[in-house]
C-alpha cells in the first residue's frame, strides 16, 4: 500500500453517498474514507485482522468514489494494492479457499468455461441446493445465463465498403463463452462501419478478474499473454466490448511496468471517435441504458454509448435512477459477497423497472447476468442486450 496515495485523502466525505456499501449499511469502515483509514493503520504497523480484511473484501471496487473525489485520490490503485496485501497476509478458511480456487481456476480460462456450458441449465435448477452447501455456489448457479449456440469468429472480418481502420478485437472469457452473440455483433458493427477486424487466435483472459481480486501474479501472467497475442497481430488499436476488461487493459502500463504497443478502446468509445457512416434503420423500442462501473467510473465513458443509441431512429432512451450506484456484479463480488450483491441487484432492478423500458442496454457481461437475475427475482424479467447488439440490429435492419 502506497503511503503517499493514502495521504492524498483529506477525509472530506464526498465519497460516502456514492459508495454502495455505505449506502447499504451506513458504516464508516465500509466507506472509501473508512477503508483508507484502515489502510493507514496497516501501513503504520497494525496487522491485517479478520475484521479489517472483511471491510476490504466488502468493497466492490466500483470506483464511484474516484469519480466523486475532489482531491483525486487514487482509490482504484489503493484497493488493488490492499487486496494483494490481504491475499499475502491472511490465510482464508478452507471453504472460502476452495470456492476462490474454483472461481479463479475456471473463469479466466475460456476452454474450461466451454466445458461447463452444457451444465448451465442443470446448474440453475440446482441453485437452491448449492446455496445450502455454500452461498457462493448458489450465487454462481443463479447467475448462470442460458447460453446461446457457440458462434465462431474468423481470424479476419473484412470491412464492408471502403476500409477506414484496422483494429484488433478482444473476445474475452465470459463474453466469449456465455455471450458469443455479443462478440459476433461487435465484429459486424465494426465491419459495417468500415473496419477490418483482426481476431487473433490464442487469446485468453486479459487478467481483469485476477487483478481486481488481489491475485497480482496470475493477473500479470494473463496480461503478458494478451499483450503478446495482440502485438504479434500487428494492430495499433484493440477494441474491447466488456467494461471490466477494457478498464484493466488500459492499466497494463501500471500492472506490467511498460505500456503495450497498442492502445485500448471500448467499443462505444472507438465508434464515437471514428464517426458513423453506415445507415441506421429504425428500432421502435423503449430502452434504458445501464452504466457499467468500469466503463463510467474507471474509464470515464458515459456520453459515447448514449450518443450511439440516440442515433438510432425511433429508439427512445430512458435513464435508470441512481445510475452511478453499482448493480452489485463487480467482477466476482456477486459470487464472494452474495448477500450484499443481492441487495444491490434488487435495488438496481427496482430502478430499471421504474423506467418502464422493454429493453435494458448493458456494456458488461457481469452486469447483464446480475441485473437479469435480479429482475427474474422481482418477477419483472426484461430483455438485456449489449450496445453492440442494438447497433447491429439497427445497421442490418433486423428486429432485436
Amino acid at each position: 500500500m502506497d503511503p503517499e496515495l493514502i495521504d492524498d485523502c483529506v477525509h472530506c466525505g464526498f465519497c460516502l453517498p456514492t459508495c454502495p456499501t455505505y449506502v447499504l449499511w451506513g458504516e464508516e469502515m465500509d466507506s472509501p474514507r473508512g477503508r483508507i483509514h484502515l489502510m493507514k493503520q496497516h501501513v503504520e504497523g497494525t496487522p491485517v485482522t479478520p475484521e479489517m480484511a472483511g471491510h476490504f473484501d466488502a468493497c466492490l471496487g466500483c470506483m464511484a468514489c474516484v469519480t466523486a473525489c475532489p482531491s483525486g485520490v487514487r482509490y482504484d490503485r489503493l484497493i488493488e494494492q490492499t487486496r494483494a496485501e490481504v491475499e499475502r497476509a491472511r490465510e482464508r478458511e478452507p471453504r472460502e479457499r476452495a470456492v476462490r480456487g474454483l472461481v479463479f481456476g475456471l473463469f479466466p480460462y475460456p476452454r474450461r468455461l466451454r466445458l461447463s456450458r452444457p451444465l448451465t441449465g442443470l446448474t440453475r435448477r440446482l441453485a437452491p441446493f448449492l446455496e445450502r452447501a455454500h452461498p457462493s455456489l448458489g450465487a454462481m448457479a443463479a447467475l448462470t445465463p442460458v447460453v446461446e449456440r457457440r458462434q465462431r469468429l474468423p481470424r479476419l472480418v473484412r470491412a464492408r465498403g471502403p476500409r477506414r481502420a484496422v483494429v484488433g478485437m478482444l473476445t474475452g472469457c465470459v463474453q466469449r463463452e456465455f455471450f458469443p452473440q455479443v462478440n459476433a455483433a461487435t465484429a459486424r458493427v465494426l465491419a459495417l462501419e468500415g473496419c477490418d477486424v483482426v481476431v487473433p487466435p490464442g487469446q485468453g483472459c486479459c487478467g481483469a478478474l485476477s487483478v481486481h481480486s488481489g491475485r497480482a501474479e496470475q493477473a500479470r501472467r494473463l496480461a503478458r499473454r494478451t499483450v503478446r497475442v495482440f502485438e504479434r497481430a500487428g494492430v495499433d488499436t484493440v477494441v474491447v466490448n466488456a467494461a471490466g476488461c477494457g478498464s484493466s487493459m488500459k492499466e497494463y502500463g501500471e500492472l506490467l511496468g511498460a505500456e503495450p504497443a497498442f492502445r485500448v478502446r471500448d467499443l462505444s468509445e472507438f465508434l464515437a471517435e471514428l464517426g458513423p457512416v453506415a445507415t441506421r434503420h429504425p428500432l421502435p423500442l423503449v430502452a434504458a441504458y445501464h452504466d457499467a462501473c468500469h466503463l463510467a467510473h474507471a474509464q470515464g465513458v458515459r456520453a459515447q454509448p448514449r450518443a450511439l443509441l440516440a442515433g438510432i431512429p425511433e429508439l427512445e432512451l430512458r435513464e435508470v435512477p441512481e445510475a452511478a450506484i453499482c448493480c452489485g456484479s463487480a467482477g466476482t463480488y456477486n459470487i464472494f459477497q452474495p448477500e450484499a450483491a443481492r441487495d444491490l441487484g434488487d435495488r438496481k432492478a427496482k430502478g430499471v423497472a421504474s423506467t418502464g423500458a422493454e429493453l435494458l442496454v448493458s456494456a458488461n457481461p457481469g452486469c447483464t447476468m446480475q441485473i437479469a437475475a435480479a429482475m427474474r427475482r422481482a418477477g419483472a424479467a426484461i430483455r438485456v442486450a449489449h450496445t453492440a447488439e442494438v447497433l447491429d440490429a439497427s445497421l442490418r435492419g433486423v428486429p432485436l
